[in-house]
């Protein structure tokens, strides 16, 4: 579904190139959730931008459902970036929309009539049972509800892939748990591909089947969660693994990024 072949990113700073991704191959198969874990500053954000060319790579090759982003043109990768949700740290609606006008904002630009938007912006708010807000305002919202809105938006399209770029931190353990249940959901109903970057050791044990863990722009090693006799081959995934909220003190600085 998602081949990443030789990816490097780089930005320039004042002290000179970063390579924020440095040489990454990655292949995520249709149905996975995938985790990429790691620190702030480890590239992984970065990495997930580059699937959907919001990051377009210096170099190396992005193929999702067999086609090579790069080689599209400015219309045809307009279109395919329909069937790639996205979900990003904060919830990014607009407060002077009902919340069925900010899930219809992309059927309405995907020149969708407004009786197939109604149906498909209520078919999206009951999968993230939020139906009853139809016409409330974000600021009527909780945190929680918002982030699901936003959710409801990005699946509205029917995406075969939805990234997820730290879809919790904004939210209480209590609420990231039904995030995740409603992430977890959308996967098994609606069989969409999930990738998700998170610093969250959590999120990573509650839905990803397969996890890359990301450290100075490069994968040092990735696995599946479901192997019982797996043994992190780096310093940085077995402090992953002893540690439930995994702040990094020990290691230096936030998580967050």
């Amino acid at each position: 579904m998602i081949s990443l072949r030789h990816i490097y990113k780089s930005f320039d700073t004042p002290a000179g190139t970063l390579a924020a991704v440095n040489n990454v191959s990655i292949e995520i198969e249709k149905g996975d959730i995938y985790g990429i874990i790691g620190f702030s500053g480890a590239g992984k954000s970065t990495l997930l931008r580059t699937i959907n060319l919001l990051e377009r790579p210096d170099s190396g090759t992005v193929i999702v459902d067999g086609k090579q982003l790069a080689e599209l043109s400015k219309g045809q990768l307009r279109q395919e970036r329909q069937s790639i949700g996205m979900i990003f740290q904060h919830f990014h609606l607009l407060n002077n929309l009902t919340v069925f006008d900010n899930v219809a904002f992309p059927l309405k630009i995907a020149g969708m009539n407004k009786a197939e938007r109604r149906k498909g912006v209520e078919e999206c708010l009951s999968i993230l049972d939020i139906a009853d807000k139809i016409d409330a305002y974000p600021a009527k919202l909780s945190g929680g509800q918002k982030q699901r809105v936003a959710i409801a938006r990005s699946i509205a399209n029917h995406p075969k892939v939805l990234l997820c770029d730290e879809p919790t931190s904004s939210v209480d353990p209590q609420t990231t748990g039904d995030i995740l249940k409603h992430l977890a959901h959308i996967n098994r109903r609606l069989g969409i591909t999930i990738v998700i970057v998170t610093h969250e050791m959590d999120v990573v044990r509650a839905i990803c089947n397969k996890v890359a863990v990301m450290e100075h722009g490069v994968i040092v090693e990735d696995f599946e969660m479901n192997n019982s006799n797996y043994v992190p081959k780096s310093k940085i995934a077995s402090y992953l693994f002893k540690s439930e909220n995994f702040y990094a003190e020990e290691v230096g600085g936030s998580l967050h990024g």
